[in-house]
């Protein structure tokens, strides 16, 4: 067996979760590839994390991100966790994926290292624990386009091609994903921790969960509470900001909603380009239970199982650690209300508050919906004063609500010029739309040919740049969303 492991001392990760009861991970070498080719390097984000460019450009470097090598004094682990998959609880863990290590900035800013698609693993169950290029490559550019819009989410530092051929349908091209995250502590965590271990083992889950994201809960009478406070609202600002630029998760389980806030495991996930509150893209949702619409209410409902799995440490009382648990998962439905009303406000140029607010945005749904615009464009068309949106603005109805929103913003006490400048900062021009993606990962997995997903997240990582236009990004084919169908890729 060839030496593994690389003394570089100017790289080094730490890995605070072992510090847990062993039963949350297993410890577990990435599998080695053939012949791994870094073919995506997101500069900007090594940039901002303060990473050894020099070393991880040269050959090297891509060694250790597709897991042949191991910088030494690290200890790489799959993590274990449950969850709740489409509304059945089961148990899972990093079938596919093995966390190298937590790199701290010189901000004391932590951040996991996962390498995604890196073999199997102990929680694999049957799996090959490979993923393919396609879905790698979707995940870098939709977590780079949420970046760009503002939206708490992990992100992808470099995609590896591994040089083996993956069975799925067909043989596909093999890759692995290097994930940045605040962490990988999911609800589904949680969920194992108490139904599947004690409570002891749950409390040390809940108090390391409090040190590397809620310090400041640590000193509260009820640290517990807190955390699921805290939890509660971070989820509903980050559902209600994906509302409102009309991104699908497509997969909402209770594994993929992480506790730091971070949008995670971009799988069958899509924009929406018409206005259709029941769109849902994902092949394996036959339902609809994560469609557009049904979001919000899913993220109470992981919730829910996440104030359930804290239960043994809110209270000494059952009837009393429920009545705490209920009273905050009611609250997810005000807070997202209030978050997403003021985005909406704000999308329209709307300052402030008052009465009527709501009957304004509502109705502007409504006819959008009826007359089957485009979301993204309808609010660029608002912003610019352009009509290309041609069926709806024609109408009667648009005439009589655009009326009364203009109204509205004359009666603001910011000028119209303000608020326009508002709306170019809510509204983005740019969104990863389906076809672009699909063209985009065509080229790269069919020819090789990364120069489009390059560009494509150029494109997106600048969603409000309204004074470099490209019409390209901005305009959506003919066929808009019909029939189109996205895949988790496992």
């Amino acid at each position: 067996m060839k030496e593994r492991y690389v003394n570089k001392s100017e790289i080094k990760l730490e890995n605070t979760y072992i510090t847990l009861p062993k039963e949350f991970y297993s410890q577990q070498l990435p599998w080695e590839v053939p012949s791994p080719e870094m073919v995506i390097w997101n500069n900007a984000l090594a940039t901002e994390l303060g990473l050894n460019l020099d070393f991880f450009l040269q050959p090297q470097g891509s060694e250790v991100l597709a897991g042949n090598k191991i910088i030494e004094g690290t200890t790489p682990i799959a993590q274990a966790y449950a969850g709740h998959q489409f509304g059945y609880f089961t148990m899972l863990g990093d079938g596919r994926a093995v966390l190298l290590g937590e790199y701290v900035t010189s901000k004391g800013e932590r951040f996991d290292i996962q390498l995604k698609g890196s073999g199997r693993t102990p929680y694999s169950r049957g799996g090959d624990g490979k993923a393919t290029l396609g879905p790698m490559l979707r995940e870098y550019i939709i977590s780079e386009a949420m970046k760009g819009l503002g939206i708490p989410t992990t992100r992808s530092l470099a995609v590896v091609t591994t040089g083996e051929s993956v069975l799925r349908e067909t043989g596909l091209p093999g890759a692995i994903l290097v994930r940045m995250a605040k962490s990988h502590i999911r609800v589904g965590t949680f969920e194992y921790a108490n139904r599947m271990l004690n409570k002891e083992a749950l409390k040390a889950l809940a108090d390391y969960t409090l040190e590397r994201h809620y310090k400041e809960g640590k000193t509260e009478d009820q640290p517990y509470v807190y955390l699921l406070q805290e939890v509660v609202k971070r989820q509903a600002r980050l559902i209600s900001q994906w509302q409102l630029v009309g991104f699908i998760h497509g997969v909402m389980n209770t594994d993929n909603m992480t506790i730091s806030g971070e949008t995670i495991d971009y799988g069958p996930c899509a924009f929406m380009n018409r206005y259709k509150p029941e769109t849902v893209f994902s092949s394996i949702d036959t339902s609809g239970r994560y469609s557009y619409q049904n979001q919000p209410k899913m993220a109470a409902w992981n919730l829910a199982r996440f104030a359930e799995a804290l239960l043994p440490l809110l209270a000494n009382s059952q009837e009393e650690a429920v009545q705490i648990a209920q009273t905050e998962i009611d609250q997810f439905s005000t807070l997202y209300r209030t978050f997403w009303y003021k985005g909406m406000r704000e999308k329209l140029g709307l300052f402030h508050f008052v009465n009527g607010d709501e009957q304004l945005i509502e109705e502007l749904l409504r006819i959008m919906l009826k007359y089957r615009a485009d979301y993204t464009n309808t609010f660029r068309d608002l912003t610019l004063d352009l009509k290309t949106q041609s069926e709806l603005m024609d109408s009667e109805e648009f005439e009589k609500w655009y009326g009364l929103w203009q109204k509205r913003r004359k009666e603001q006490n910011e000028s119209l010029e303000e608020s326009k400048t508002l709306m170019e900062n809510r509204n983005p021009i740019v969104i990863p739309r389906n076809e672009r993606v699909e063209e985009a990962l065509e080229r790269a997995v069919e020819h090789k040919d990364y120069s489009a997903v390059e560009d494509l997240v150029s494109a997106v990582s600048h969603p409000f740049a309204y004074n470099n236009r490209n019409e390209y990004y901005e305009t959506p084919s003919d066929l808009h969303d019909c029939g189109y169908k996205t895949y988790c890729g496992t």
